[in-house]
């Protein structure tokens, strides 16, 4: 996939959408479950090997901005910038070679929006603190 020139140019129809139905649609496509839906039965859709449904703008945007603020970015990121370098979960499904997924994270960093990249949840949890207001302002998303 070829990125566009400037990272203003990316957009969930143009560009996040086809990698996400080429790279997660077996597992989080129209049949998935929703979000609320997988949260009350996680362990049985996580045996089916079923995620949260990611086939729309609106059900993606749950999980980059509320109600599971950051898991999109936790289960993608390949933690390069971290101390552990350990890879979110799903990362090895954003493509068949690391060419490819790392041009897939590109692509979904630049969507997602300068800053806006990052693992933080609605609430804090552990380690990771909650997501702030200025960090949600970060956010781009283009449609």
């Amino acid at each position: 996939m070829a990125l566009p020139a400037l990272a203003a140019d990316v957009t969930y129809r143009a560009d996040v959408q086809p990698i996400l139905k080429a790279q997660c649609d077996e597992c989080h496509g129209a049949e998935a479950p929703t979000l609320k839906e997988f949260d009350l039965a996680k362990e049985k859709y996580t045996k089916e090997k079923s995620g949260p449904r990611l086939n729309t703008y609106e059900t993606l945007l749950q999980l980059i901005a509320y109600p599971d603020s950051g898991a999109f970015m936790r289960r993608l990121d390949d933690c390069s910038g971290s101390a552990d370098k350990k890879p979110g979960n799903m990362y090895k499904h954003l493509g068949e070679t690391d060419e490819q997924r790392a041009a897939n994270l590109k692509v979904l960093k630049a969507w997602v929006g300068e800053g806006g990249w990052n693992p933080n949840r609605w609430m804090a949890r552990g380690d990771v603190p909650a997501i702030t207001k200025e960090q949600l302002d970060k956010l781009k998303l283009k449609y």
